[in-house]
């Protein structure tokens, strides 16, 4: 089962997640992305507790695309330092796990 990761990264707006899922799936950096909030976080930041309202995207990736997909949130994340947690995903339906290395393996080609 190695090789599937699942990631995680949150956004102030829907907007932007939406516009930064669209634009992960669309390079086929990953097979899909949810959207899920509004949520609720409190966080520490530049010596302030933060309570904001945030949206959630959890990203269904590859091992060998993530270093892509980080590049690409950095690159199109309106927060200075967006949250980018990678989580190998240790077991999984051989049917969705092969959904994910189809959907994603045109860029796992180039």
């Amino acid at each position: 089962m190695k090789g599937y990761m699942q990631v995680l990264t949150t956004v102030p707006s829907a907007d932007e997640g939406a516009a930064l899922a669209r634009s992960i799936t669309s390079q086929r950096l990953a097979a899909g992305v949810q959207i899920i909030g509004p949520i609720r976080s409190l966080y520490w930041w530049r010596g302030s507790l933060r309570d904001e309202q945030e949206w959630q995207l959890v990203i269904k990736t590859t091992h060998a695309l993530f270093a892509a997909l980080e590049n690409h949130i950095k690159a199109n994340h309106s927060y200075v330092t967006p949250e980018i947690i990678a989580m190998e995903i240790a077991a999984g339906s051989d049917d969705y796990l092969d959904w994910i290395r189809t959907e994603t393996q045109r860029t796992d080609a180039s």
